[in-house]
């Protein structure tokens, strides 16, 4: 971690055959009082980083920015932001955006923000973005699109915030999911294309129950066989019109691209108590090996919640299926580059961080934020990407 501008920066840089990578997390310095304050250091401190790295903001693909009170700051964000940004953005696409009501649990935060930037070897520009359109006119909607990236011979689509019409979950997750995949025909791709995916919910206690029944509908009426590694999450959409918001990951190529659902011996399948999704998944990119792994808690072989109400041996639970399923892979936590960590209490997070320090859960970008799970006894979850060499395709991996 390094201080730039005052606030706390993370990053971890990957090199690859086609690219250079980085992930990076900001916090804000402890001395700026408003939303204002802290979105201008944020972001000059972001492009500072960039720039050391040898980019800019414009090598910016994906962008997660976590509010405490998304009502009283977005306004002021978004214009620090542009302030901040212009002049020092040479490119001319929009990296694909998710702005979401998450409390940082850094008490003094009004916001923290997460980017992962793609710095090709040659100096061709390879980005372009892909408009999305739903016909609602909410701020939301209105600035829904996904970037896409070309490297060698894969293309890949990364989309933040997209939201569907409807007057109940179950609509809103189908018109959602329709979305995305008009999304995806403009760029060129399709569904089965997409291979990791991000839900938040308004109010996850009520809806996540119809949501898996739509989302299940739409995998089964599109032949979606092997189904996305994915995060369901409570979290506050940008716009009161919508209740549900989705983010997702894509990659095509000329030929089939390499993937294998990750699994472990201490977790069961998502899909047998009605989620459609899967642990993980190990993706043979253009320029490394992917694993994603899903939003992981202290779920059993069963899939049932053990210790409930022990939030300590929640966390362990968590982190030893984590640790399960990137071995099955022959990786480690020092293989993983960025993390979003979900406490339900923000009272829990001093245990947490010492239970993740203990555990070698550490050293990358990994933002901690408040937000409810996906079942009311869960306590905390981890959603981790981790990478290894191109090298490594060669070498068999679990699942």
């Amino acid at each position: 971690m390094t201080k730039t501008q005052d606030c706390a920066v993370t990053l971890r840089r990957i090199e690859g055959p086609e690219a250079s990578e980085l992930f990076i997390h900001c916090q804000p310095p402890d001395g700026a009082i408003t939303a204002q304050r802290q979105a201008e250091a944020i972001y000059s401190a972001l492009a500072d980083a960039l720039e050391a790295e040898g980019g800019d903001f414009g090598s910016v693909v994906s962008e997660t920015v976590f509010l405490r009170d998304l009502d009283s700051s977005i306004g002021s964000v978004h214009r620090a932001r542009r302030r901040v940004l212009s002049g020092r953005m040479a490119a001319r696409h929009r990296p694909a955006t998710t702005v979401i009501e998450q409390p940082p649990l850094n008490d003094y935060a009004s916001l923290e923000v997460m980017v992962q930037a793609h710095l090709p070897r040659d100096s061709a520009p390879r980005f372009d973005t892909v408009e999305a359109d739903n016909g609602c006119n909410c701020p939301e909607c209105r600035n829904a699109h996904g970037l896409r990236v070309r490297e060698g011979e894969q293309v890949r689509l990364y989309a933040g915030g997209l939201c569907g019409a409807g007057d109940n979950a179950y609509e809103q997750t189908h018109n959602m999911f329709v979305l995305a995949e008009a999304l995806l025909q403009r760029a060129g791709m399709e569904f089965r294309d997409v291979l990791r995916t991000w839900i938040y919910f308004r109010d996850i206690d009520r809806d996540y129950g119809e949501f898996n029944r739509a989302r299940r509908a739409f995998f089964e009426a599109h032949g979606i066989d092997t189904v996305p590694a994915s995060t369901g999450i409570g979290g506050g959409p940008v716009s009161d019109v919508h209740d549900l918001c989705l983010g997702f990951y894509a990659v095509k190529a000329g030929r089939a691209v390499e993937r294998t659902v990750m699994t472990s011996p201490t977790l069961n399948e998502a899909p047998q108590y009605g989620a459609d999704f899967v642990r993980g998944m190990r993706v043979a990119e253009s320029n490394k090996i992917a694993l994603h792994v899903s939003g992981t808690a202290s779920i059993d072989e069963h899939g049932n919640t053990v210790h409930v109400g022990d939030f300590e041996a929640q966390a362990d639970r968590m982190l030893v299926n984590i640790a399960a399923l990137l071995e099955g892979q022959g990786a480690s936590f020092t293989d993983v580059v960025s993390a979003i960590t979900y406490v339900k209490n923000p009272a829990d997070a001093a245990r947490l961080r010492e239970k993740l320090d203990q555990a070698g859960f550490r050293g990358f970008p990994n933002a901690m934020v408040a937000a409810p799970i996906c079942r009311a006894d869960l306590l905390c979850e981890i959603e981790a990407l981790a990478v290894l060499p191109k090298v490594a395709l060669s070498r068999s991996g679990g699942g």
